[in-house]
Order: C-alpha cells, then sequence, then structure tokens
C-alpha cells in the first residue's frame, strides 16, 4: 500500500461481500449523472453513517454484468457493529444491490491489490424460448452446439498468455484494458487462467450451459471475449484448433464477437488468508 493509500488511525478498515443486479446500472464505477453500484454503496453509507468513503472495488463491471461476490473496501471513523452496518446498508440501498457479508479487516487490505484470483460465470440458456424472468440474466442461445468443441476450446484458453486478442478495443482501453492488478504491469496484457471450462445443467425453465473461468486478473471484456469466441467454436464457425492461432494473432480482429453483458456474473475473489 502506497503512502497515500495509508488509512489514519482514528478510521477503520471495511471488507464488505457484495451481490447485484446489474440490468439497471451504467456498471460498477461512479459517473457523473449515471446510476452505479459504487456511486449507490457511497449514498448508502453518508446516508447511515455520514460518511462518504469511495467504497473501492476487486475490479470494474460493466454495466449490465452482475455480482454474486463483489468485494469493496473502505475506511470509516464511525464505531458501528459490522452486523448493524450491513443491515443498514441493505435497508437504504436499492433492492438490486445487497450487501451479504461486511466485516472489519487489516489497514492493509485492499479490495483490489490483495486479490489473488477471481472467477466470472457466464450463463447461456439453450431452449427456443426464454423465459422472461431469465432474460436479463442469460445470453439466449437455442443454435445448436458441440458441447465437447465448447469444453475442448476452453481449456486451450488455460495458462498465461496475452490475451490481448481478447481485449475490448474500445478508446478507453489504456485506462479500462486491465482491472488494475497492483502486482501486473501497467497495461499488460499478459494474465493467467488458471481454469476455464462449461458445465450442463436443467432445470424448470430448461437447459443452461454455465462457462466458469478463474484467472489473476481480466482484460476488459475478456470473458465476455472468451464466450462470444467459444460460442462461434461450439456452432462450428471457428475450429478448436484456432484458440492457439487467436492468441498467437495478439489482434481483436482474430477472436470471436463479444458476447452480452447480461450472462456475465463476478462469481467470487480469492485473497490470502488475513482477508
Amino acid at each position: 500500500m502506497t503512502e497515500i493509500d495509508q488509512i489514519p488511525s482514528q478510521f477503520q478498515n471495511w471488507k464488505v461481500v457484495i451481490s447485484y443486479d446489474g440490468t439497471d446500472f451504467s456498471g460498477w464505477q461512479i459517473q457523473p449523472g449515471e446510476q452505479t453500484i459504487q456511486g449507490e454503496i457511497q449514498n448508502a453509507l453518508k446516508r447511515v453513517t455520514g460518511e462518504a468513503p469511495l467504497p473501492q472495488g476487486s475490479g470494474r463491471t460493466d454495466a449490465g454484468v452482475h455480482a454474486l461476490g463483489q468485494v469493496a473496501s473502505f475506511a470509516l471513523q464511525a464505531p458501528i457493529p459490522a452486523d448493524n452496518l450491513r443491515r443498514a446498508l441493505n435497508r437504504t440501498l436499492p433492492g438490486a444491490i445487497r450487501i451479504l457479508h461486511a466485516k472489519r479487516v487489516d489497514d492493509s487490505f485492499h479490495a483490489r491489490h490483495s486479490a489473488t484470483a477471481k472467477t466470472y460465470e457466464y450463463r447461456v440458456f439453450r431452449e427456443a424460448i426464454c423465459p422472461p424472468h431469465l432474460a436479463r440474466y442469460v445470453h439466449h442461445c437455442a443454435w445448436p452446439m458441440s458441447f465437447s468443441d465448447l469444453q475442448d476450446a476452453a481449456e486451450l484458453l488455460e495458462g498465461e498468455h496475452d490475451f490481448l486478442s481478447f481485449a475490448a478495443t474500445d478508446p478507453d482501453l489504456a485506462a479500462r484494458g486491465e482491472e488494475e492488478d497492483s502486482d501486473l504491469p501497467v497495461r499488460s496484457t499478459v494474465r493467467r487462467v488458471f481454469s476455464s471450462s462449461w458445465e450442463q445443467k436443467s432445470g424448470p425453465d430448461g437447459a443452461l450451459l454455465v462457462y466458469r473461468v478463474r484467472g489473476n486478473g481480466f482484460l476488459h471484456h475478456m470473458v465476455r471475449n472468451f464466450v462470444g469466441t467459444l460460442i462461434d467454436v461450439g456452432r462450428g464457425r471457428l475450429a478448436v484448433e484456432c484458440i492457439p492461432e487467436i492468441l498467437a494473432a495478439k489482434a481483436r480482429f482474430a477472436a470471436g464477437p463479444t458476447a452480452p453483458a447480461r450472462g456475465l456474473f463476478l462469481h467470487s475473489v480469492e485473497y490470502r488468508e488475513h482477508a
């Protein structure tokens, strides 16, 4: 933690785990005139404690992306019990945002800098008609797909690679191109993917494909670009063997389309034992 990040002695450092439906928000990061997750939590802290620290998230999620276990940290001077803080925040936050856990942590903890791994989940609905109550949370793909090809291609993304071919190409890529991983070089597009796999599920609403990927950090749109490319493999538009070629190309045009935000969930964030 740099000198500017040091928490004054009269403050206590907090860690919260957050779940949210990102459909109606303009992403995590606070933006003027926009409703954002970070902004709503800051406003709730102000109403509950009279203090307005800006919660530092483990990473930014885009507009429409959801979270099952986003993590944020902030410092408060108010001496409030953890359960009271959680309950009070949930009373004042919009129903689409919930604080699952809250606890005081060591001053050295930072939701972004202290993270060691993140897991994302992407959900694909496979039936001809998508139920309205699922439409906000899945990518509806009723096309025939080969599950074995999906799985084989997903495994080829594992390991340490330069993932430039799967990075966003939007104008603010220099700032958004990585989730600001403190232990990685600035603007580096090299990441390590620990696991990458698909799972087939069935339920009362029909068949679902769930993609899970765990890594030490992710580039902007990286997971959604993985999914769009893997679906092209599953549909037979790309061969499984194309994945190493796409990685080697280090060019966004070599990979498949970007899957919609609505199917993506930040599943969980991992930290060392002290967190």
